[in-house]
């Protein structure tokens, strides 16, 4: 007992650390050496659980992933100064009009995140453009919030088919999948995110109009937004998300079903194994190319753009790897086996128990990223074990986790809450109810609606 309340103090001694601003990749293995001290003694090996348990879960996340974040980051950048996902926001903006504001901005980040674009920086291209409509349309400015998070935080980042981010690529390494596992599961679940969110957002600026509030009074920054006659033609837009949709689908599903991969033996792994994230680093990189070569003329000092794209991979990728290095340290203790035999004995059905590990461990860290590899790492093969004897396929257990990590992750002091607000220029006061709703609320209610329809149908 005393072991489990050191462990609550640490998790809520990171999330205020969080909450305040300070780097987790300062705190994180602070936090993680003191929760060794509190667990287990002063007698802890300080150093030995830094250099070799923390740094190992670090550098593995790293080894993992960075590919995946460094052709994602370079991605954003060249789309960025291209002005294709400029193109991409007025143009969706442009045909619904501002009656149709909130699912806009809705779709706009939708189809940025969709197609690769980091969700941090989809809310550096959106929130002028929604600003803009939103004065226009007298829609309260506190909204904005909501409906970047309903866009960015939510379907496309854990349940549409196909998604190039970090949530649905995570998977594939432990289930042997690829990014379009469960594909009905992911479309239902996108539809109900989308229109649940819809429908509280369009609910909440009715309400705001029959009170008379508003856009409100808000200092706005200047901004250098480019005029929209100068905006490249959206076909050429959206080229590169479609790509990298097709080059994935094609990689995926088609080149490497036909590949030999016994020679993956000398390295240790196999080709289910690694072939979807392949898929999607290939695809990136394709898309990347496209964008270098196509606007070479266009981009004034591609030297510096790509420096700045890389650049920009580092915080994402070093802050996701400091929680993973810290969910290491809480893997390694006696502790940690209590809590895993708990999650277990909550269900014998490893879709329920893998959802509730999920999404417990991603609100813990404050990362859908973090805590997802966090989990998988010590429960996936148990869950694999768990499905196959129930007949449950790897895809099935592929989108369920996916599905799990976007719903406590979004708490007050996740980075990209955090991020979203200081972009607006708005509270946690002001507007955190509202993307608590669309990416913490419904995200949970509509993976708890998808367990229980696969559970039943599995049970018949």
């Amino acid at each position: 007992m005393f072991s489990i309340i050191g462990l609550i103090l640490s998790l809520g001694l990171i999330m205020l650390l969080a909450y305040k601003g300070y780097s987790t990749i300062i705190t994180a293995p602070i936090v993680a050496l003191l929760t060794l001290i509190v667990t287990t003694g002063f007698d802890s090996h300080l150093m030995a659980n830094y250099t070799e348990v923390y740094m190992s879960g670090f550098a593995n996340f790293v080894k993992s992933y960075f590919p995946l974040f460094m052709t994602g980051a370079l991605f954003a950048i060249l789309m960025e100064k291209a002005n294709y996902a400029k193109s991409i926001s007025h143009f969706i903006t442009e045909k619904l009009g501002k009656n149709k504001a909130i699912l806009s901005i809705v779709l706009s980040g939708a189809l940025l995140t969709y197609g690769g674009v980091s969700l941090f920086v989809v809310a550096f291209i959106t929130y002028p453009i929604a600003r803009t409509l939103f004065k226009e349309a007298d829609i309260p400015k506190r909204l904005i919030p909501g409906c970047i998070a309903l866009g960015s935080f939510t379907f496309t980042m854990t349940a549409a088919p196909g998604s190039p981010e970090i949530q649905n690529v995570i998977p594939m390494k432990y289930f042997g999948t690829d990014a379009f596992a469960a594909p009905l599961i992911g479309i239902i679940a996108s539809l109900l995110m989308l229109g649940l969110g819809m429908f509280y957002l369009t609910n909440q600026a009715k309400k705001a109009k029959l009170n008379g509030e508003g856009y409100g009074n808000h200092t706005e920054k200047e901004s250098n937004e480019i005029s929209i006659e100068k905006l490249p033609n959206i076909f050429i837009s959206v080229l590169p998300i479609l790509i990298i949709f097709a080059s994935n689908l094609f990689f995926s599903k088609i080149y490497y079903a036909l590949v030999d991969g016994t020679y993956l033996e000398n390295f240790n792994t196999t080709l289910s194994n690694v072939s979807g994230t392949w898929s999607v680093i290939i695809s990136i990189v394709i898309a990347d190319l496209f964008l270098v070569i196509t606007n070479y003329k266009k981009i004034k000092n591609l030297k510096a753009v790509l420096d700045e794209g890389v650049s920009n991979s580092f915080r994402p990728l070093l802050n996701s790897s400091a929680i993973v290095g810290y969910g290491s340290v809480i893997k390694s203790l006696a502790v940690f086996s209590v809590i895993q035999n708990f999650v277990f004995n909550i269900s014998s059905n490893p879709i329920i128990s893998e959802a509730l590990s999920v999404n417990l461990i991603c609100g813990l860290t404050a990362s859908a990223s973090g805590g997802l590899t966090i989990t998988l790492d010590a429960l996936a093969p148990t869950y694999l074990q768990m499905a196959s004897a129930l007949n449950i396929s790897p895809e099935i257990l592929h989108r369920i986790a996916s599905l799990a990590c976007g719903g406590l992750d979004t708490l007050p002091h996740n980075g990209a809450v955090i991020t979203t607000l200081a972009i607006c220029g708005l509270t946690h006061k002001q507007s955190y109810k509202d993307i608590f709703v669309t990416s913490v609320v419904i995200p949970i209610a509509v993976t708890a609606i998808i367990v229980i329809a696969v559970s039943l149908t599995v049970a018949m």
